[in-house]
């Protein structure tokens, strides 16, 4: 029974691996990037965590220009226009707050957690 579990696991990789398909967990696949969506005045998620090494892309879904600013002066985007975006890779934790420099009233946060690479 042993060998049958174990070639029916090397044909699910050896599948997954024929026609480009990911062996890797939604979680693991997740942790590379994230996504903030600008829409009428917020940031959604206005809160998001995720691992050192982690992209985030924000979109802007507003008809106005927006800006993402770190209050920590970490990061700042340009103006950005309808369906424009910028993205940010965050590679050290910890906790990085941000807001519109057009619209200072929105505000969002990054939290970033160790890696399994960086623990």
């Amino acid at each position: 029974m042993r060998n049958a579990h174990n070639r029916l696991a090397a044909a699910t990789l050896f599948l997954a691996l024929a026609f480009g398909l990911s062996t890797a967990s939604p979680t693991q696949a997740a942790a590379a990037e994230a996504k903030v969506t600008i829409d009428n005045f917020t940031f959604d998620p206005p809160k998001l965590t995720v691992k050192a090494g982690t992209t985030v892309t924000w979109v802007n879904r507003d008809d106005i220009p927006h800006t993402i600013a770190s209050s920590t002066r970490a990061f700042k985007s340009k103006a950005l226009d309808t369906d424009n975006s910028f993205t940010f890779t965050f590679t050290a934790p910890g906790t990085y707050a941000y807001f519109c420099s057009l619209h200072p009233h929105m505000t969002g946060t990054i939290v970033v957690e160790a890696s399994s690479a960086t623990q």
